[in-house]
């Protein structure tokens, strides 16, 4: 399973935001130091400021700044909110699966979709900046 890039996007964001003891870095500085397009950056800002993973002050002494929420948040939880859940496969599209009515590949892909979000689930926004994660997203911060 492939990630969407708004996923890996929002995930970083908040791995980033986490290790901001001290300021509040601007949405385009999080763009610049991650290399993304900002208008990119800022559409998955507003969707964790949505989730209420993230608050956005906007003006002189504004940025970003994570909730607690946000930084307890399951990882599962957020790639679920991004991603959603539908199928992995769409066997009911415009051209459905001819195979739809006796097939097991759904079924199947639907369990390891599932146990994918399981393995993330324990997982917390604080818990994947620990050991060398949090020095390294904090040296790239201090370049950006």
């Amino acid at each position: 399973m492939r990630l969407l890039r708004s996923t890996d996007l929002a995930l970083r964001v908040l791995m980033r935001l986490a290790v901001a003891t001290g300021s509040s870095p601007t949405t385009r500085q999080v763009a610049e130091g991650m290399d993304v397009p900002y208008t990119h950056t800022a559409k998955v800002v507003a969707e964790l400021q949505h989730l209420g993973l993230v608050d956005a002050r906007r003006g002189r002494g504004g940025g970003l700044s994570l909730t607690e929420q946000g930084r307890t948040a399951s990882v599962g939880r957020l790639v679920r909110a991004f991603e959603g859940d539908g199928d992995v496969v769409d066997c009911e599209g415009a051209t459905p699966c001819p195979l739809n009515p006796g097939c097991r590949l759904r079924g199947a892909l639907r369990h390891a979709q599932e146990a994918f979000f399981a393995a993330l689930d324990p997982l917390t926004v604080q818990d994947i900046i620990a050991g060398p994660t949090g020095p390294l997203l904090l040296e790239i911060s201090k370049r950006a």
